[in-house]
Protein backbone atom coordinates (compact mmCIF):
# COMPACT_ATOMS: atom_id res chain seq x y z
CA UNK A 1 0.00 0.00 0.00
CA UNK A 2 1.41 3.71 -1.17
CA UNK A 3 2.49 5.33 1.84
CA UNK A 4 0.13 8.92 1.99
CA UNK A 5 1.66 11.95 1.83
CA UNK A 6 1.91 14.98 4.14
CA UNK A 7 -0.39 17.63 3.11
CA UNK A 8 2.72 19.65 3.04
CA UNK A 9 4.07 17.56 0.59
CA UNK A 10 4.23 19.27 -2.19
CA UNK A 11 6.29 16.73 -4.56
CA UNK A 12 4.65 16.18 -8.17
CA UNK A 13 5.52 12.20 -8.30
CA UNK A 14 2.42 11.29 -10.46
CA UNK A 15 2.72 8.36 -13.24
CA UNK A 16 2.10 8.57 -16.85
CA UNK A 17 -1.49 7.12 -16.56
CA UNK A 18 -2.66 9.72 -13.74
CA UNK A 19 -0.68 12.63 -16.29
CA UNK A 20 -2.17 11.43 -19.67
CA UNK A 21 -3.22 14.85 -20.36
CA UNK A 22 0.12 16.22 -20.10
CA UNK A 23 2.01 13.81 -21.97
CA UNK A 24 -0.51 14.59 -24.64
CA UNK A 25 0.68 18.14 -24.90
CA UNK A 26 3.89 17.12 -25.82
CA UNK A 27 5.17 16.58 -29.90
CA UNK A 28 6.74 12.90 -30.14
CA UNK A 29 8.82 11.82 -32.85
CA UNK A 30 6.68 11.90 -36.36
CA UNK A 31 4.04 14.14 -35.15
CA UNK A 32 5.58 17.08 -36.58
CA UNK A 33 8.49 18.80 -38.70
CA UNK A 34 11.00 19.82 -36.16
CA UNK A 35 12.55 21.64 -39.17
CA UNK A 36 10.14 24.36 -38.67
CA UNK A 37 10.69 27.31 -35.34
CA UNK A 38 6.51 27.47 -35.31
CA UNK A 39 5.82 23.73 -34.53
CA UNK A 40 8.60 23.33 -31.69
CA UNK A 41 8.63 26.51 -29.72
CA UNK A 42 7.33 26.67 -26.46
CA UNK A 43 6.95 22.76 -27.12
CA UNK A 44 8.01 19.49 -25.10
CA UNK A 45 9.38 17.27 -27.35
CA UNK A 46 9.29 13.76 -26.33
CA UNK A 47 12.21 11.72 -27.69
CA UNK A 48 15.58 11.10 -27.78
CA UNK A 49 17.98 14.21 -28.01
CA UNK A 50 20.47 12.35 -30.41
CA UNK A 51 17.62 11.29 -32.97
CA UNK A 52 15.67 14.86 -32.43
CA UNK A 53 18.62 17.68 -32.64
CA UNK A 54 19.50 16.78 -36.46
CA UNK A 55 15.98 17.36 -37.37
CA UNK A 56 15.74 20.48 -35.67
CA UNK A 57 16.46 24.50 -37.41
CA UNK A 58 19.71 25.62 -38.20
CA UNK A 59 20.87 28.82 -35.64
CA UNK A 60 17.56 29.45 -34.40
CA UNK A 61 18.93 29.35 -30.37
CA UNK A 62 19.77 32.34 -28.40
CA UNK A 63 20.29 30.51 -25.36
CA UNK A 64 21.38 26.66 -24.84
CA UNK A 65 21.10 25.28 -21.18
CA UNK A 66 22.04 21.56 -21.03
CA UNK A 67 22.05 19.50 -17.80
CA UNK A 68 23.41 16.30 -19.09
CA UNK A 69 23.63 13.04 -17.32
CA UNK A 70 26.76 13.28 -15.22
CA UNK A 71 29.17 10.51 -15.45
CA UNK A 72 27.52 8.14 -13.07
CA UNK A 73 25.80 5.07 -12.84
CA UNK A 74 21.87 6.11 -11.91
CA UNK A 75 18.51 5.00 -13.19
CA UNK A 76 16.24 8.01 -14.40
CA UNK A 77 12.73 6.38 -13.59
CA UNK A 78 13.40 2.72 -16.08
CA UNK A 79 16.21 4.60 -17.99
CA UNK A 80 19.59 3.65 -16.98
CA UNK A 81 22.78 5.60 -17.77
CA UNK A 82 25.53 3.91 -17.04
CA UNK A 83 29.07 5.31 -15.89
CA UNK A 84 31.95 5.88 -18.94
CA UNK A 85 35.63 5.79 -18.74
CA UNK A 86 37.31 9.54 -19.17
CA UNK A 87 37.48 8.67 -23.02
CA UNK A 88 34.06 7.55 -23.32
CA UNK A 89 32.32 10.38 -21.42
CA UNK A 90 34.46 12.82 -23.77
CA UNK A 91 33.46 11.01 -26.81
CA UNK A 92 29.51 11.52 -25.63
CA UNK A 93 30.09 15.24 -24.53
CA UNK A 94 31.39 15.61 -28.33
CA UNK A 95 28.63 13.98 -29.55
CA UNK A 96 26.19 15.93 -28.00
CA UNK A 97 28.22 19.02 -28.66
CA UNK A 98 28.59 18.46 -32.49
CA UNK A 99 24.98 18.26 -32.53
CA UNK A 100 23.70 21.42 -30.90
CA UNK A 101 26.21 23.75 -32.20
CA UNK A 102 24.71 24.25 -35.69
CA UNK A 103 21.24 25.13 -33.97
CA UNK A 104 23.30 27.79 -32.52
CA UNK A 105 23.27 31.94 -33.35
CA UNK A 106 25.88 33.52 -34.39
CA UNK A 107 26.26 35.75 -30.87
CA UNK A 108 24.47 32.53 -28.52
CA UNK A 109 25.52 31.66 -25.26
CA UNK A 110 25.14 28.40 -23.53
CA UNK A 111 25.70 27.06 -20.36
CA UNK A 112 26.48 23.62 -19.05
CA UNK A 113 26.25 21.79 -16.03
CA UNK A 114 28.19 19.12 -14.65
CA UNK A 115 29.88 17.61 -11.21
CA UNK A 116 33.67 17.63 -10.40
CA UNK A 117 34.36 14.55 -11.62
CA UNK A 118 33.57 15.68 -15.64
CA UNK A 119 33.69 19.33 -15.29
CA UNK A 120 37.68 18.94 -16.54
CA UNK A 121 36.09 16.84 -19.25
CA UNK A 122 32.97 19.19 -20.11
CA UNK A 123 35.35 22.22 -19.85
CA UNK A 124 38.11 20.38 -22.22
CA UNK A 125 35.31 19.69 -24.81
CA UNK A 126 33.83 23.67 -25.26
CA UNK A 127 37.15 25.10 -25.00
CA UNK A 128 37.37 23.40 -28.76
CA UNK A 129 34.18 24.26 -30.02
CA UNK A 130 33.20 28.06 -28.19
CA UNK A 131 34.84 31.01 -26.55
CA UNK A 132 34.85 29.35 -23.09
CA UNK A 133 33.86 32.65 -20.42
CA UNK A 134 33.98 31.17 -17.22
CA UNK A 135 33.29 28.89 -14.84
CA UNK A 136 30.76 29.09 -12.04
CA UNK A 137 30.88 27.09 -9.23
CA UNK A 138 27.30 26.54 -6.48
CA UNK A 139 26.62 25.22 -3.51
CA UNK A 140 24.33 22.79 -3.50
CA UNK A 141 24.06 22.40 0.33
CA UNK A 142 22.90 18.37 0.27
CA UNK A 143 25.25 15.57 0.04
CA UNK A 144 26.12 12.59 1.68
CA UNK A 145 29.25 12.77 4.05
CA UNK A 146 32.11 10.59 3.13
CA UNK A 147 33.83 8.42 6.07
CA UNK A 148 37.40 9.11 4.21
CA UNK A 149 36.98 12.47 2.00
CA UNK A 150 35.43 15.80 1.90
CA UNK A 151 31.55 16.08 1.65
CA UNK A 152 30.37 16.49 -2.28
CA UNK A 153 28.32 19.88 -1.73
CA UNK A 154 29.39 21.72 -4.93
CA UNK A 155 28.53 21.87 -8.40
CA UNK A 156 30.20 23.30 -11.82
CA UNK A 157 28.30 25.49 -14.68
CA UNK A 158 30.74 25.89 -17.32
CA UNK A 159 29.78 29.72 -19.64
CA UNK A 160 30.79 30.04 -23.58
CA UNK A 161 29.82 31.76 -26.07
CA UNK A 162 29.05 31.20 -29.94
CA UNK A 163 31.46 33.89 -30.57
CA UNK A 164 32.78 37.65 -29.02
CA UNK A 165 29.52 39.08 -28.94
CA UNK A 166 26.76 37.84 -27.23
CA UNK A 167 24.27 39.53 -24.35
CA UNK A 168 24.88 39.16 -20.80
CA UNK A 169 22.64 41.72 -18.46
CA UNK A 170 24.50 42.63 -15.11
CA UNK A 171 21.67 44.13 -13.74
CA UNK A 172 19.28 41.66 -14.07
CA UNK A 173 21.34 39.13 -11.89
CA UNK A 174 22.43 41.18 -8.77
CA UNK A 175 22.17 39.57 -5.86
CA UNK A 176 20.63 41.97 -2.81
CA UNK A 177 22.40 42.06 0.45
CA UNK A 178 22.53 42.57 3.72
CA UNK A 179 24.99 45.82 4.89
CA UNK A 180 26.69 45.43 7.98
CA UNK A 181 28.58 48.68 8.36
CA UNK A 182 27.01 51.07 5.55
CA UNK A 183 29.23 53.73 4.35
CA UNK A 184 27.98 57.04 4.06
CA UNK A 185 28.97 60.38 2.00
CA UNK A 186 27.93 63.72 2.95
CA UNK A 187 25.67 61.97 5.59
CA UNK A 188 23.53 59.63 2.56
CA UNK A 189 24.03 55.60 1.98
CA UNK A 190 26.44 55.40 -0.70
CA UNK A 191 26.08 52.20 -2.92
CA UNK A 192 23.38 51.20 -0.69
CA UNK A 193 19.61 51.63 0.37
CA UNK A 194 17.88 52.26 3.73
CA UNK A 195 14.61 50.61 4.24
CA UNK A 196 12.29 49.79 6.94
CA UNK A 197 13.47 46.15 6.83
CA UNK A 198 17.81 47.14 7.03
CA UNK A 199 20.22 47.94 5.03
CA UNK A 200 20.81 46.42 1.49
CA UNK A 201 22.60 46.81 -1.56
CA UNK A 202 22.48 45.04 -4.86
CA UNK A 203 25.90 43.60 -5.59
CA UNK A 204 27.27 42.18 -8.47
CA UNK A 205 27.42 38.40 -8.78
CA UNK A 206 30.75 36.18 -9.04
CA UNK A 207 31.29 33.14 -10.45
CA UNK A 208 30.73 31.18 -6.89
CA UNK A 209 26.98 31.38 -5.85
CA UNK A 210 25.91 30.04 -2.26
CA UNK A 211 22.63 31.84 -2.23
CA UNK A 212 20.81 28.50 -4.01
CA UNK A 213 18.62 26.33 -2.27
CA UNK A 214 17.86 22.24 -3.50
CA UNK A 215 14.01 21.87 -4.05
CA UNK A 216 12.81 20.56 -1.28
CA UNK A 217 9.75 18.11 -0.37
CA UNK A 218 7.34 21.39 0.61
CA UNK A 219 8.63 23.69 -2.50
CA UNK A 220 6.11 23.88 -5.09
CA UNK A 221 8.62 23.24 -7.73
CA UNK A 222 9.77 19.98 -6.29
CA UNK A 223 9.98 16.65 -8.34
CA UNK A 224 10.60 13.31 -7.75
CA UNK A 225 13.37 13.87 -10.26
CA UNK A 226 16.63 12.28 -8.79
CA UNK A 227 19.01 15.36 -10.10
CA UNK A 228 16.47 18.15 -10.67
CA UNK A 229 17.77 21.84 -11.04
CA UNK A 230 16.73 24.75 -8.99
CA UNK A 231 14.16 27.23 -10.69
CA UNK A 232 16.43 29.94 -9.07
CA UNK A 233 19.56 28.85 -10.51
CA UNK A 234 17.80 28.72 -14.13
CA UNK A 235 16.56 32.09 -13.54
CA UNK A 236 20.10 33.20 -13.19
CA UNK A 237 21.53 32.05 -16.44
CA UNK A 238 18.09 33.33 -18.24
CA UNK A 239 17.99 36.62 -17.15
CA UNK A 240 21.87 37.45 -17.53
CA UNK A 241 22.24 35.62 -21.13
CA UNK A 242 18.89 36.01 -23.01
CA UNK A 243 16.34 39.05 -23.73
CA UNK A 244 12.43 38.80 -23.38
CA UNK A 245 11.40 36.41 -26.33
CA UNK A 246 14.33 34.58 -27.15
CA UNK A 247 14.84 30.86 -27.83
CA UNK A 248 16.53 28.79 -25.03
CA UNK A 249 16.68 25.40 -25.74
CA UNK A 250 17.41 22.38 -23.43
CA UNK A 251 18.02 19.17 -25.27
CA UNK A 252 18.38 17.03 -21.68
CA UNK A 253 15.17 18.33 -20.15
CA UNK A 254 14.38 16.62 -17.31
CA UNK A 255 11.05 17.61 -15.06
CA UNK A 256 11.35 20.76 -16.84
CA UNK A 257 13.20 23.29 -15.24
CA UNK A 258 14.79 25.00 -18.08
CA UNK A 259 11.30 25.28 -20.03
CA UNK A 260 9.84 26.37 -16.91
CA UNK A 261 11.88 29.32 -15.82
CA UNK A 262 11.48 30.88 -19.89
CA UNK A 263 7.89 31.16 -19.06
CA UNK A 264 7.53 32.25 -16.26
CA UNK A 265 10.24 35.03 -17.77
CA UNK A 266 8.66 35.43 -20.91
CA UNK A 267 11.14 33.44 -22.99
CA UNK A 268 10.62 31.20 -25.63
CA UNK A 269 11.83 27.48 -25.26
CA UNK A 270 12.43 24.45 -26.32
CA UNK A 271 12.83 21.11 -24.42
CA UNK A 272 13.34 17.32 -25.79
CA UNK A 273 13.26 14.58 -22.93
CA UNK A 274 13.31 10.90 -23.29
CA UNK A 275 11.97 9.99 -20.33
CA UNK A 276 7.58 10.20 -21.20
CA UNK A 277 6.89 10.47 -17.31
CA UNK A 278 9.40 13.31 -16.67
CA UNK A 279 7.80 14.86 -20.21
CA UNK A 280 4.77 14.70 -17.41
CA UNK A 281 5.82 16.28 -14.84
CA UNK A 282 7.61 19.27 -17.35
CA UNK A 283 3.59 19.83 -19.05
CA UNK A 284 2.40 19.81 -15.19
CA UNK A 285 4.81 22.42 -13.97
CA UNK A 286 4.49 24.37 -17.40
CA UNK A 287 0.33 24.59 -16.75
CA UNK A 288 0.55 25.42 -12.75
CA UNK A 289 3.45 28.28 -14.53
CA UNK A 290 -0.01 30.01 -16.36
CA UNK A 291 -1.21 31.13 -13.03
CA UNK A 292 2.18 31.18 -11.05
CA UNK A 293 5.06 32.90 -12.09
CA UNK A 294 6.76 33.34 -8.70
CA UNK A 295 10.65 32.34 -8.31
CA UNK A 296 11.77 31.15 -5.21
CA UNK A 297 14.48 33.32 -4.00
CA UNK A 298 13.80 35.95 -6.67
CA UNK A 299 11.38 38.61 -5.92
CA UNK A 300 10.81 42.34 -7.29
CA UNK A 301 13.71 41.77 -9.87
CA UNK A 302 16.20 40.57 -6.80
CA UNK A 303 17.98 37.67 -5.74
CA UNK A 304 17.77 37.30 -2.48
CA UNK A 305 20.09 35.81 -0.42
CA UNK A 306 19.15 32.03 0.67
CA UNK A 307 16.86 32.37 3.80
CA UNK A 308 16.03 35.80 3.57
CA UNK A 309 12.52 34.68 3.21
CA UNK A 310 10.99 36.76 5.06
CA UNK A 311 12.01 40.07 3.13
CA UNK A 312 10.51 38.48 0.46
CA UNK A 313 7.20 37.98 1.55
CA UNK A 314 7.15 41.96 2.78
CA UNK A 315 8.46 42.69 -0.79
CA UNK A 316 5.85 41.10 -2.44
CA UNK A 317 3.19 42.48 -0.76
CA UNK A 318 4.21 45.69 -1.97
CA UNK A 319 4.39 44.80 -4.89
CA UNK A 320 0.83 43.11 -5.32
CA UNK A 321 -0.39 46.04 -3.25
CA UNK A 322 1.27 48.28 -6.34
CA UNK A 323 0.04 45.73 -8.82
CA UNK A 324 3.46 45.53 -10.56
CA UNK A 325 5.42 42.54 -12.45
CA UNK A 326 8.77 41.17 -11.87
CA UNK A 327 10.88 44.01 -12.99
CA UNK A 328 13.52 43.81 -15.59
CA UNK A 329 16.55 46.22 -16.76
CA UNK A 330 17.21 46.55 -20.40
CA UNK A 331 20.14 43.91 -21.58
CA UNK A 332 23.77 44.99 -22.24
CA UNK A 333 25.25 42.94 -25.30
CA UNK A 334 29.34 42.64 -25.10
Amino acid sequence: MAKEKSPRNKTLDITVDEGREYLDRCLKTGEADFAKEQNILNRTICGDTFEILPRLPRKFVDLLIVDPPYNLSKDYDGKKFNALNDEQYHAYTEKWVDLVKPLLKDNASLYVCCDWKTSLIVGTVLKKHFCLQNRITWQREKGRGAAANWKNGMEDIWFATNGGKYTFNLEAVKIRKKVIAPYRADGKPKDWEETADGNFRNTCPSNFWDDISIPYWSMPENTAHPTQKPEKLFAKLVLASSREGDVVLDPFAGSGTTSVVCKKLNRRYVGIEQNERYCVWCEKRLADAETDKSIQGYTDGVFWERNSCGLQNKAKSKQKEAGNGELFSDTTVY
